[in-house]
């Protein structure tokens, strides 16, 4: 390990408005991650302000990263993407589990519930498998992971037959129908804790394209260095992952107005809002399927402002017998 890395990886900083149980609030520790995973250590540097990093416009560098994190922190020894599939930033996922875990708290004497019994599904699993990694690993809570994209779920299936820790956490289904988010996932009798869902953000494959050629401007700007705006998605993303036709405010609608033939099956439905402004009509469909409790919990994740929208059918009463 070089004498620059390890005097970067001195410095430290808490990053304070992540979750206060996120394993990732402090700076990155590159002597531990490039120990992990020594194919890191080709692609940090030092930063003008002294610090260690990577290049987060590189998608080689930064799937490197969450294969040093993930080994590090969540005890997953392989974990790979096929080419071009979404590589997520690992800090801002794991909020999203321990926000649910303080959701499910509430009606369980304040204590967060843990162990196999609680189930949660996510939809639109992806080719990561990121949050039932985190929130199996964190918890010890089991998932149901569904995607439309066959590819996805090869992936995650790879990633969970490969670690010991995964078995019998995650199991994933294919959703075959465009149409639909919750049929033919939910089983009849079936019951979740909670569903989580990082729904597509664009409207349209062109707006994506546009997004992420702004995310990799912002962030070469960041590194000190230039772009010209021609970069291809590296970010990575397939069309499900990114784009659906009426963007976010369609996709959490049609989740909205399909949770409620679900009402019984679930506990907690819940999905990320990305934009503000969507929130009013979120509110609109929530009070016209009627749900019994609605709750907005704000995530930032440095400058960036994201939410987790939650609905339940259930009385107060009623959640506490889920515990």
């Amino acid at each position: 390990m070089s004498k620059r890395l390890q005097q970067g990886s001195e410095k430290s900083a808490i990053k304070v408005s992540l979750h206060a149980r996120n394993l990732h609030r402090s700076r990155y520790d590159f002597e531990q991650l490039c120990t992990a995973c020594p194919e890191l250590l080709p692609h940090v540097y030092q930063t003008p302000n002294g610090q260690d990093s990577i290049n987060f416009s590189d998608p080689h560098a930064v799937k490197l990263l969450n294969q040093a994190l993930l080994k590090v922190f969540y005890q997953i020894a392989f974990w790979d993407i096929p080419a071009g599939y979404l590589c997520p930033p690992i800090p801002g996922r794991a909020d999203y589990i321990h926000y649910i875990a303080d959701l499910l708290a509430e009606s369980n004497a304040g204590k967060v519930p843990v162990g196999a019994n609680v189930r949660g599904l996510d939809v639109g699993v992806g080719a990561n498998g990121i949050y039932p990694i985190i929130g199996s690993q964190s918890y010890g809570w089991q998932f149901v992971g569904s995607d439309i994209d066959p590819v996805s779920i090869a992936a995650v299936n790879e990633i969970v037959r490969s670690n010991k820790v995964m078995k019998n956490k995650l199991q994933c289904r294919l959703q075959t129908s465009s149409e639909h988010i919750f049929q033919d996932i939910i089983m009849p009798e079936e019951r979740f804790h909670f569903t989580i869902c990082n729904p597509p953000f664009h409207a349209s494959l062109a707006e994506a394209r546009a997004g992420n050629q702004r995310k990799v401007r912002n962030l070469h700007r960041a590194n000190g260095t230039t772009s010209d705006g021609k970069e291809a998605l590296n970010f990575g993303g397939q069309g499900a992952e990114l784009w659906c036709k009426g963007g976010e405010i369609a996709f959490v609608r049609q989740m909205i107005k399909e949770s409620r033939q679900y009402a019984d099956n679930v506990l907690w439905f819940t999905t990320l809002l990305s934009k503000k402004d969507n929130l009013p009509a979120v509110y609109q469909v929530l009070k016209q399927v009627n749900a019994k409790k609605v709750k907005t919990i704000e995530m930032a994740q440095g400058q960036k402002i994201s939410r987790v929208v939650a609905w339940s059918f259930h009385t107060a009463s009623d959640r506490e017998q889920w515990s």
